[in-house]
């Protein structure tokens, strides 16, 4: 299958490379910036363009994972890759559109592997859908099928499961600096809660002072945070909500 990728960040890298390893032809990466462009293209043996209209039209499938205006494809099957936009956004640029979101947080040199990523796929008919899966099963082995709601549901629950949770680690760093703690002291535990939740429904496994009501250590923790507001409304809020 001839593909051309619309976007050159990490979403793209990571399926460039994937497609590559499945035998699939990158046949061209676009993005506004040529050098980002380029700088995928070499990895995948494609051309780099900058340009709209210099789009391959004869390619069998186009991946938006960077949006792009005045998109003119002809009437090629053309998907995007976000989880929480419908696959309506899409309306008018082809007949044949679809959805690829590959649940997974991503980085351009770390290497992921696809096999276990679930890919939720979505098509405007049951003809594209086909092809969609036909190339998504070359990939993953956690290919579903996914409406617009219920994906953007699994987007919300990824942004509390991934992101927010690493931005809470993030806070736990800082506070561990002030006191000239390293942040490796926490990774024993980050790692044994992480297992816990691949095992265990994660509501059955809550620990700490707020699950056991512990209403003293719980007012010393806050009042050690008054220097920083929002980390103590933060701390309190989610105190709240176990």
């Amino acid at each position: 299958m001839d593909i051309v990728l619309l976007g050159s960040g990490k979403v793209a890298t990571q399926l460039g490379r994937a497609f590559k390893m499945a035998g699939q032809t990158i046949v061209q990466v676009w993005s506004r910036n040529l050098e980002h462009a380029k700088e995928l293209a070499d990895t995948v043996a494609s051309e780099a363009i900058s340009d709209l209209d210099d789009i391959n039209r004869s390619a069998d499938l186009y991946i938006i994972a960077e949006l792009a205006s005045s998109l003119d494809i002809g009437d090629n099957l053309i998907v995007h890759t976000s989880g929480s936009t419908s696959i309506e956004a899409l309306d008018g640029v082809s007949s044949h559109t679809g959805v690829f979101y590959p649940l997974q947080t991503f980085s351009k040199n770390k290497a992921v592997d696809f096999r276990s990523v679930p890919i939720a796929i979505e098509a405007s008919n049951p003809e594209d859908l086909a092809a969609i899966r036909a190339i998504a099963d070359r990939l993953s082995e956690r290919v579903t099928e996914l409406d617009s709601a219920q994906r953007k549901a699994l987007h919300v629950a990824a942004v509390f499961a991934c992101n927010f949770t690493n931005h809470l680690m993030a806070i736990s760093q800082q506070l561990l600096k002030s006191e000239n703690l390293d942040f490796d002291l926490l990774r024993p535990l980050i790692a044994e809660t992480a297992g816990k939740v691949q095992l265990y429904d994660p509501e059955t496994v809550q620990t700490g002072p707020a699950i056991r009501g512990e209403s003293e250590i719980i007012n010393t923790h806050l009042e050690m945070l008054q220097e920083n507001p929002g980390w103590q409304e933060l701390y309190e809020q989610l105190s709240q909500s176990i």
